[in-house]
C-alpha cells in the first residue's frame, strides 16, 4: 500500500517538475533573468572595486605590495562574484543563441561563433580573475609577498582583462549583433547597439600601448577599459535580456 503510494506520488512530483522546466524556464525567462543576475553581480563588483581605491604605479614596489595586502580580501570577494557573473554570462550566451536559432535555423552556424567566442572570453577573464587571486593569496600567506610576483600577475591580469579581453568581446556582439539583423528574435535596434559595443571594444585594445598606469584613462591598468569596453558589453547583455523577457510577456 506504502510502496504504491508512494510511486504515484513520486509520479505527481515529477510531473510538476517537468510542467514547471517547460511552462516557466522557457529559454528567454533563463536569458533575460541570467542578464538581471549579471546586472546586480556587475553592480556589486563595482561598489567593492570603488571602495578598494587606486592601485598605485605598479613601479613602487613597497605601495604595490601594501596596496594589494590591505585589499586582498576585497579582491578574493571580487573573484567570487566575477566567476558568478561569467556563470550567469555563459547561461545568457546559450540562451540568446537558441533564441537566434529558433528565429532562423540557417543562422546556425554564426550563432556558434558567436557562442564559442563566448566561451573563450569566459576562459580568459576567469584565467585573468585567477592571476588577480594569486596576487591576493600571496599576500596573505606566513611569507613575505614577492613585489616581483606582485608586479607580474598584475600585468597579466591587465592583458587578459583589457585588449585580449575586448577583441573577444568585439567578435561576440558584432557576430550576435549580425544575427538579430538577419532574424527578428529581438528587436534590430539592439543590432546597432551591439555593433557600437564591438567598435569601443575594438577602440579599447590600443590601451596596451598606453602603460599600466592606473591614474592614464587611456592605458592598460587604467579606467578606459571599464568605462570604454567593460561597462557597454556588459549594459548590452543586460539591455538584451530585458528586451527577451518583455517580448516574451
Amino acid at each position: 500500500m506504502n510502496k504504491a503510494y508512494n510511486s504515484r506520488t513520486l509520479r505527481f512530483i515529477r510531473r510538476k517538475a517537468n510542467s514547471f522546466v517547460s511552462k516557466r524556464l522557457e529559454v528567454r525567462t533563463l536569458t533575460g533573468f541570467a542578464a538581471v543576475a549579471i546586472a546586480i553581480l556587475m553592480l556589486t563588483e563595482f561598489l567593492v572595486k570603488i571602495a578598494m581605491g587606486t592601485r598605485p604605479s605598479l613601479g613602487d614596489s613597497v605601495a604595490l605590495s601594501e596596496f594589494i595586502t590591505n585589499n586582498a580580501t576585497q579582491t578574493l570577494a571580487i573573484i567570487i562574484i566575477d566567476t558568478l557573473l561569467m556563470s550567469c554570462l555563459i547561461i545568457f550566451f546559450a540562451g540568446f543563441r537558441q533564441l537566434i536559432i529558433r528565429s532562423k535555423r540557417d543562422l546556425n552556424w554564426i550563432t556558434d561563433l558567436a557562442f564559442g567566442a563566448g566561451l573563450v572570453f569566459v576562459a580568459v577573464t576567469l584565467v585573468g580573475d585567477a592571476m588577480d587571486a594569486g596576487a591576493a593569496l600571496d599576500t596573505v600567506s606566513n611569507y613575505a609577498a614577492n613585489p616581483s610576483v606582485l608586479r607580474a600577475l598584475t600585468e597579466g591580469h591587465m592583458l587578459l582583462f583589457g585588449s585580449i579581453g575586448c577583441i573577444l568581446t568585439a567578435l561576440v556582439t558584432a557576430t550576435f549583433a549580425y544575427t538579430t539583423f538577419a532574424s527578428s528574435a529581438v528587436p534590430k535596434w539592439t543590432g546597432w547597439v551591439g555593433y557600437a559595443v564591438a567598435v569601443l571594444n575594438l577602440l579599447s585594445v590600443l590601451t596596451v600601448f598606453g602603460g599600466t598606469s592606473a591614474t592614464s584613462f587611456f592605458s592598460a591598468g587604467g579606467a578606459g577599459v571599464t568605462l570604454l569596453a567593460t561597462f557597454p558589453f556588459l549594459s548590452w547583455v543586460i539591455v538584451v535580456g530585458i528586451v527577451t523577457i518583455r517580448k516574451q510577456s
